[in-house]
């Protein structure tokens, strides 16, 4: 008797910044999975909210394929736990937590993971770019607290440009980090699992020449940047990382899996960035690289998110 399929929401684009990033990776999902055992049908959250809903009872599983707000942040999780479809990775605490970047930092510093210091602002506040220069030095970082890809993000090399900078993030949020610049080399480790949890093997990322740092269009021009995987470091250096990576995971209440982006410095000092809940997902992004050098090809990796949201769906 043939097993039956597996029916699977893909659930991509949205509304938020990231929408074509979101259709990419879903498009090469959709072409990954095995039609021998998956039925896919594609939803956009801009528009198929409604129809997810009427068509819950013929859903086995939702595989959620958004970045940034209204998909990573735990919204869309929570519509998909009150039509009790079980979905990959993290749950609403989690996805709220991870998104919120200024929560994330205080939770890596209650876990004693190293971060560079920080401060925040809003648009209520009273903004003197003299002492944040004086507190964090110059290049400074400014970002969104609560945005993915880069977007919105700076780094000023000037007062003047820190201002600027601040203003840019408030189109994107209400509440702005400043943060402490560290310069070195940027490494990136996944963590796949549930209750027993297993670090990837580490990626390092070097933007090319004319990019100052990992922004928008570092990752998803194409040529724009190199990924070495596995990272060409020590053997003691990659479990530190993947330590903190699976830390990380504990720390935001994540489960099924989480890729967390990190600061070599010329020291030999990690620092931790911030944590993705759903990674780029096309068969040359980050996560699907580690998970390939991992032993799991795109397809089987996957699948393995599959089985690891179906189990025990209900805790963080």
């Amino acid at each position: 008797m043939a097993q039956q399929k597996l029916r699977i929401a893909l659930i991509a684009g949205g509304v938020s910044g990231e929408r074509e990033v979101s259709l990419s990776g879903a498009a090469a999902v959709e072409g990954a999975l095995d039609q021998e055992k998956f039925i896919v049908r594609r939803y956009d959250p801009a528009s198929d909210l409604a129809r997810i809903a009427a068509d819950a009872e013929s859903i086995d599983f939702a595989f959620i394929l958004l970045h940034g707000l209204f998909g990573e942040d735990g919204t869309v999780q929570g519509f998909l736990d009150l039509l009790n479809i079980p979905y990959q990775g993290s749950g609403v605490l989690g996805s709220a937590i991870a998104m919120d970047k200024n929560l994330a930092k205080e939770l890596y510093k209650l876990n004693d993971l190293p971060v560079a210091d920080w401060h925040i602002v809003d648009d209520t506040s009273q903004i003197n770019g003299s002492e944040l220069v004086q507190r964090f030095g110059l290049p400074v970082v400014i970002k969104p607290v609560r945005e993915g890809s880069s977007l919105g993000l700076t780094l000023a090399k000037t007062e003047q440009q820190l201002l600027e900078g601040i203003e840019i993030a408030l189109r994107h949020d209400s509440e702005v980090m400043v943060e402490q610049y560290i310069s070195g080399r940027e490494l990136t480790v996944g963590v796949l699992g549930n209750t027993t949890l297993e670090g990837l093997p580490v990626i390092e990322i070097i933007p090319g020449e004319g990019y100052a740092f990992f922004d928008y269009d570092a990752k998803y021009k194409p040529g724009a940047t190199r990924e070495i995987c596995p990272a060409e470091i020590s053997d003691e250096l990659s479990a530190q990382v993947q330590q903190y990576g699976v830390a990380a995971h504990k720390a935001l209440r994540l489960r099924g899996y989480s890729r967390t982006d990190m600061m070599l410095d010329k020291n030999g000092a990690l620092y931790l960035l911030e944590t993705n809940t759903i990674p780029g997902m096309t068969a040359t992004s980050l996560m699907p690289q580690s998970a390939a050098a991992h032993g799991l090809d795109f397809p089987q990796f996957l699948e393995r998110l599959i089985v690891l949201g179906s189990e025990g769906r209900g805790t963080e």
